[in-house]
């Protein structure tokens, strides 16, 4: 759909343009394409000319939506994503407040992005801002230190070695 968005002129998009661009074989493309056109975010039209377009603006594409559209309930347990489970537990379970909670918390994300968001330049997420760095402990710290001295008192010998 972004590939959709980013290349629209109006016209439709073939398919074998989008599998090209996306590095997605085209069989496996149809496959996705079809399920888009059954649940309306795409329109599809065959022969010369014929392709994928958007039904809409990127702007009127709400993420969360094309997400449980083509994945299915974004609910993290079974008793949350099926109303028609039956779990035993669910009156006496301690931990379904929190992952009540912590869906909320996803569908709140997804249902407040829209595909136009995808669209704009990421220069307010530098990449290094993204990444977590691992916690490191004295003892990680010590072991760093060491290898470098080692590492440090063997080029000063080859150096001094050298010299003789």
């Amino acid at each position: 759909m972004l590939d959709l968005a980013e290349h629209d002129n109006g016209n439709y998009i073939p398919l074998k343009d989008i599998a090209e661009r996306q590095e997605i074989s085209k069989k496996y493309l149809e496959i996705i394409m079809k399920d888009m056109v059954a649940g309306g975010l795409v329109i599809g039209a065959s022969g010369k000319g014929g392709g994928y377009r958007l039904c809409k603006k990127p702007e009127k594409y709400i993420i969360g939506e094309i997400l449980e559209l083509m994945e299915g309930p974004m609910a993290s347990v079974a008793c949350l994503s099926d109303k028609s489970f039956k779990c035993n537990r669910k009156k006496s379970c301690h931990t379904l407040p929190l992952w009540v909670e912590y869906d909320k918390l996803v569908h709140d994300f997804f249902y407040t992005k829209h595909l136009s968001d995808l669209l704009e330049p990421e220069d307010d997420c530098p990449e290094e801002d993204t990444k977590v760095a691992p916690k490191s402990s004295a003892k990680s710290e010590d072991k760093a230190k060491t290898v470098k001295s080692k590492a440090t008192s063997a080029s000063t010998s080859k150096a001094k070695k050298s010299k003789s």
